[in-house]
């Protein structure tokens, strides 16, 4: 069989980032609601749900073919530890958000060079083998605790707010779009670029549904947030089209 046959990741349309930013701001409502409203705390909370990511990734990769509800099934699961782990690098850690933002940014890179170098690509269509899945699922959670602890750094320490976080974010995603579409950047750069700065957005507009009133949010139940966001994907997933990803020439 050939490498489009086996992918077994979707293919990158507007639908994608509809339901990646969803899934993001599902991820840092429902890693809060075990954390903080269920009151287990970040080493607890980052165990559940990296046992679920290491269940679902499993699951995925011991799969014949792409299976979008497991795929996305995945996705949320790695943005959910990844709200959780953020949370226990930068603060339990002591560290801070530059600290772990920094060090979950050298990660990132760190494992996108090993896969370049394993596989010799690192584009979504490229996802043939059990190899290429296993450094694309460790690439994602990486890249899905970085977006949390960039999140996190712009709407505190840097005093934005998640309103003004989200513009930051949404501002420098319309500069990805423009740089796909009028320059001849690598797709690849791209789209990594653009996965990793959908966390933060997502992190910040998150945040902002369900932190206190004092503090910029609406306040709403983490609860009630993650079912009606849980819902709008499981939607999504069902009505939009979804095909494999094919290897870029």
């Amino acid at each position: 069989m050939n490498g489009h046959a086996l992918a077994k990741v979707p293919e990158v349309t507007l639908g994608f980032w509809i339901i990646k930013v969803l899934v993001t701001t599902l991820g840092e409502t429902g890693g809060d609601a075990v954390t903080m409203s269920m009151q287990l705390g970040y080493a607890a909370g980052t165990a559940i749900f990296l046992a679920l990511f290491v269940a679902t990734v499993a699951a995925q990769v011991g799969a014949r073919r792409f299976r979008p509800f497991l795929y996305w099934a995945t996705v949320i699961a790695s943005t959910t530890v990844g709200t959780t782990l953020a949370d226990l690098v930068d603060r339990s850690l002591g560290i801070g958000y530059a600290g772990g933002s920094t060090l979950l940014a050298l990660l990132l890179l760190c494992s996108l060079a090993l896969w370049k170098r394993s596989t010799g690509a690192v584009d979504m269509g490229s996802i043939d083998s059990r190899r290429a899945e296993s450094f694309y699922w460790v690439t994602i959670l990486f890249s899905q605790t970085l977006g949390t602890a960039l999140g996190d750094w712009t709407a505190a320490t840097a005093g934005l707010g998640y309103a003004g976080g989200a513009m930051v974010f949404g501002s420098l995603l319309l500069l990805v779009a423009l740089a796909y579409f009028r320059t001849g950047i690598s797709r690849t750069v791209l789209f990594w670029t653009a996965f990793v700065l959908t966390r933060p957005l997502g992190a910040v507009v998150g945040d902002f549904l369900d932190k206190p009133l004092q503090q910029g949010g609406l306040e709403l139940s983490r609860y009630v947030a993650s079912a009606v966001l849980f819902g709008l994907v499981a939607m999504l997933v069902l009505a939009l089209p979804h095909r494999a990803a094919q290897r870029a020439h």
